[in-house]
């Protein structure tokens, strides 16, 4: 990674905890993933040569550039759904500047009802966003997914009984293995493998 997309990333992260320090309501604050963890998703991506990715929380962009640099350097491409549309302009904008926008197709709108839409296959998913409503969007994904695939989620340790479903719902997943690694705010990492 050039050093003029590093800068941008710690202006966007640092502006987040400003700006999440600041702002009461939910839908205002950035929630920007840590970067330790979206490093983590990064190398992920790069190593297991993942082209089709999608992530489900795009907020200002901060996770999607680190997604969307990684899909470039290996040649895919990335869906990013947010529903708030004033996050979209934000992550579009960020996107831009990093010259990634190419990269990624930006959707607004609620969740659960682009996944039913979405054609697939993926060989990623990240769950960023409404850990409530991630075992309904799993579910719909499910055939959606490539053989070999990573199903990632991001606030295990932050918000363990909001996100208590979706990881009820994965260790039901018998072809994944599954494992909750303490980086960042906690990620859930499932993997199955195209051979099984």
């Amino acid at each position: 990674m050039d050093s003029g997309l590093e800068t941008l990333l710690a202006e966007l992260y640092q502006e987040g905890q400003r700006n999440d320090t600041q702002e009461q309501e939910r839908s205002k604050k950035m929630l920007n993933l840590e970067p330790e963890t979206a490093q983590l998703l990064s190398v992920l991506v790069r190593s297991g040569h993942r082209t089709r990715l999608l992530e489900i929380g795009t907020s200002n962009g901060y996770s999607t550039i680190w997604l969307a640099w990684a899909a470039y350097a290996v040649g895919g491409h990335l869906i990013s759904i947010d529903r708030e549309a004033h996050k979209q302009e934000l992550a579009d904008a960020n996107l831009r500047r990093a010259g990634l926008r190419d990269v990624v197709q930006l959707v607004q709108g609620d969740a659960t009802q682009i996944v039913a839409s979405l054609p697939g296959p993926f060989d990623l998913v990240f769950f960023d966003a409404d850990r409530r409503s991630a075992p309904a969007q799993l579910e719909l994904l499910l055939p959606k997914l490539a053989p070999d695939v990573l199903v990632l989620a991001d606030n295990v340790l932050s918000h363990p009984d909001e996100i208590a479903d979706y990881l009820e719902a994965i260790r039901h997943l018998s072809a994944f293995e599954h494992m909750v690694l303490p980086v960042g705010k906690g990620l859930s990492l499932a993997y199955r493998s195209g051979s099984v």
